[in-house]
């Protein structure tokens, strides 16, 4: 009680405080509005129309996200789970998007449909990988992080292709809380009452969902229809939500960690209390947003400020004590036991017969269905070797950082963008450019290795604690990602001339480089290859165990040192050249795993010329599937290595 006293005692005042930001009129004045008096001045339209419906908003919006998670949570007992990493934010953003670009009578008329349909697809295929069994621990996590991914690349390639039609898009993909009328809260409070239902019926399932699912039917609950009804509940607040306002879905996931941290413990004591501290935290969040606004002159999305602030929480709760579920690892996909000669013959022959063709052979022009196979010209050959070589160097690279991680962390999972390395390196260069200006593509790779370092520094810090266990890297990653993901945002929302730049680069773009830039990442590339071979003893006695390799005489802590620094490194030289390229360093080890090469030094061969041929054939795809407009080669690489890692959750569960 004492909980819930103090709550709704804050609540009152933070609203109070919260329509003091913007220029209110006097407190008499604001009375006289609220009483039902007539606006006369601008201050006056301002508080009735702008302030106040939007306060109302993030109240409503804050206590059904907050409500989801808490219901998410619950049913599968993973306090790491919310709309967010479950995929239901990305499904129904994407179905947005794809409706704003090619159905936009559609759009207007059955928004939140098309949303709930987007995020039940996305939320179906992330139950289906991850299974009954996943869904207490790290798969489910993982799942809906590939889920995220695969979305994300699809929404960020229909946003280039449909720059004209997406401009308006770029704020409500940020979260945004501004309204000028109270059309939208009357649209989605009426919505939103499900949320009662909920609070009145679903305690009793969820009390008994804690004692298992054998529990629950031993007390003659339907488990299965509990969840058909409960689960299309909780889409369809989160669809409606993000229809109204836009991404805001970190609410979902702090509001009931922080419910059960305040003394929540029974299942509608959480749902309650979650409802009412969703509320406020999305209110104080938006304050937050409100008052950066004013200060920078440029506009803070809400969902944005929530990102910078939830992504912090959530590195947080990894640190807690993780279930024996988390602990769980993939094992490598079967096959061939010994590398054959003859395929690394004809792959080391694939590399540049693959590049000769995205040379050589071309469309021969916008509609034409004819293509040309022959020399270019002048022109034309100094665009496109650039491009060749840029990703070849960079497909190695990220290959070459994900078989030193997998090794040195004994899970075949890591990998440079899982792990939050690449997002490190976009974090700093994105600050770099909202805080001083220029262009993306002019930052120096030393921005980038300061950010890489940075999460490295982070995965060690917090890693130790757990004996960098799987859960803890992988959390801590994805919460990385989140943050780079809400400052993307940020800038895409200023709508900057380098708003589209950042966004193309942040796909895995070659669109800007240069000879200078091509043959600096081929040569670090092949500098920190060479040293990663003559470490590759070093590789083989991590991966076998720290008392192993100690016994042999390894300085295990500072040959692991050594190798995190190479892998820091070589993702940050990628990483600033193109931008992040997502899976490729996952991607690339397991492939060459598949084909036999079990030794380090063999792996780290076919790893790298795996990497180099799977990005030099995305880039050549991007360049000529859609031709004359164009997709960024890292799109097209995150569409098909999610789809190879979703394929490994996926079999990993039938086994």
């Amino acid at each position: 009680m004492r909980r819930y006293l103090v709550t709704l005692a804050l609540l009152p005042a933070l609203l109070f405080a919260y329509l003091q930001l913007s220029s209110p009129p006097p407190l008499s004045v604001q009375w006289t509005l609220l009483s039902g008096g007539a606006a006369i001045e601008f201050e006056d339209f301002q508080f009735f129309y702008a302030t106040l419906p939007r306060a109302v908003l993030a109240l409503l919006v804050g206590g059904a996200m907050g409500l989801v998670g808490s219901l998410l949570q619950q049913i599968t007992q993973n306090r790491l789970l919310s709309p967010m990493t479950l995929g239901a934010a990305s499904g129904a953003w994407l179905a947005l998007v794809c409706a704003s670009v090619w159905a936009p009578a559609l759009m207007a008329n059955y928004g939140a449909w098309i949303a709930m349909a987007g995020a039940s697809l996305s939320v179906t295929l992330v139950l289906l990988i991850a299974g009954s069994g996943g869904l207490a621990g790290l798969p489910v996590v993982l799942a809906g992080m590939a889920v995220n991914i695969l979305l994300g690349a699809a929404a960020s390639a229909i946003v280039l292709l449909n720059d004209q039609y997406a401009r308006n898009l770029f704020i409500w993909g940020a979260g945004d809380l501004t309204q000028t009328d109270w059309n939208w809260v009357v649209w989605l409070a009426p919505k939103l009452s499900i949320a009662l239902l909920i609070l009145l019926f679903a305690h009793r399932p969820l009390t008994l969902l804690r004692l298992g699912e054998a529990g629950a039917r031993g007390r003659g609950m339907g488990v299965f229809a509990t969840l058909a009804l409960l689960l299309p509940a909780a889409l369809w607040l989160v669809a409606c939500s993000i229809t109204a306002v836009g991404v805001i879905s970190f609410i979902g996931l702090l509001t009931p960690n922080l419910a059960r941290a305040l003394g929540a413990r029974r299942a509608g004591d959480e749902l309650a209390y979650s409802l009412l501290l969703g509320g406020l935290l999305l209110l104080a969040t938006d304050a937050i947003a409100v008052l950066a606004s004013q200060w920078t002159t440029d506009l803070v999305p809400s969902g944005a400020a929530a990102a910078l602030i939830g992504a912090p929480g959530l590195i947080w709760f990894t640190r807690r004590k993780l279930t024996a579920a988390d602990h769980s690892s993939l094992q490598l996909p079967a096959g061939v036991m010994k590398l054959s000669k003859t395929a690394l013959i004809m792959l080391a022959l694939a590399v540049p017969a693959t590049a000769a063709i995205a040379l050589l052979w071309s469309p021969e022009g916008a509609g034409s269905v004819s293509w040309r196979f022959g020399w270019p010209s002048d022109l034309v050959f100094s665009l496109r070797w650039p491009r060749i070589v840029t990703a070849a160097a960079a497909g190695g690279g990220m290959a070459l950082t994900g078989v030193i991680l997998q090794r040195l962390i004994r899970n075949p999972l890591a990998s440079p963008d899982i792990l939050g390395m690449s997002a490190g390196a976009s974090l700093t260069l994105v600050l770099s450019v909202l805080a001083f200006g220029g262009s993306i593509y002019q930052a120096g790779p030393l921005i980038a290795f300061a950010g890489s370092l940075g999460v490295l520094l982070l995965l060690l810090l917090l890693g130790r604690r757990h004996h960098y266990a799987p859960g803890v890297m992988v959390l801590t990653g994805i919460s990385l990602a989140a943050l780079i993901d809400a400052l993307v945002r940020f800038a895409l929302a200023k709508g900057s001339d380098s708003a589209y730049s950042i966004l193309g680069w942040m796909a895995g773009s070659t669109y800007q480089t240069t000879d200078g830039k091509a043959w600096l990442l081929l040569t670090g590339v092949i500098v920190l290859a060479t040293l990663c071979a003559l470490c590759s003893r070093w590789l083989t006695l991590i991966s076998a165990g720290d008392q192993i390799a100690l016994a042999r005489g390894l300085n295990v802590k500072r040959a692991r040192l050594a190798l995190l620094f190479l892998a820091s490194l070589a993702c940050a030289l990628v990483t600033a050249v193109m931008g992040p390229v997502a899976f490729v360093g996952l991607l690339a080890p397991h492939m060459a795993a598949m084909l036999g090469a079990r030794k380090a030094p063999q792996q780290l061969l076919l790893a790298i010329l795996l990497g180099a041929l799977l990005m030099i054939l995305s880039d050549w795809l991007g360049r000529t599937l859609l031709y004359p407009a164009q997709m960024p080669a890292g799109a097209i690489a995150s569409l098909l290595g999610g789809g190879y890692f979703i394929y490994l959750l996926t079999r990993r569960r039938a086994a």
